[in-house]
């Protein structure tokens, strides 16, 4: 990996951290510490390894990622919105009822979710 590879990907998680400490606040609930904890993960997967497209969430030769620790769903909802699944602008309605970004990941409610995980 070249040095400016490995600098977008410092630059994307600073980002998406900003963006996890942001949601959660504006929330007023939530679990900071394991989404802040799976951020360089989440960062590597999407914006490095992983093979997604999220012009097609349902493709089948995408590779899927299953967050067994839900409550670090806001890193990856802020993954998700900077690779293009839906816009940030969702990002104040985390936690809130009928939104797309619930306290779990929902994959029948969040496009890019491959797996549910928490509490139903």
């Amino acid at each position: 990996m070249t040095q400016s590879v490995i600098q977008q990907l410092t630059d994307t998680a600073r980002q998406i951290r900003r963006d996890v400490v942001t949601m959660i606040y504006q929330a007023g609930d939530g679990h900071p510490a394991p989404a802040l904890s799976v951020t360089d993960l989440v960062t590597a997967l999407y914006f490095q390894i992983m093979k997604v497209d999220p012009s097609r969430p349902d493709w089948e030769e995408r590779d899927r990622m299953i967050l067994s620790k839900g409550h670090a769903c806001p890193a990856l909802y802020a993954a998700l919105a900077r690779k293009g699944y839906f816009s940030s602008e969702v990002f104040p309605t985390l936690r809130h009822l009928n939104t797309i970004l619930q306290g779990h990941p929902d994959m029948n409610k969040t496009p890019g979710i491959d797996s549910t995980a928490g509490s139903l």
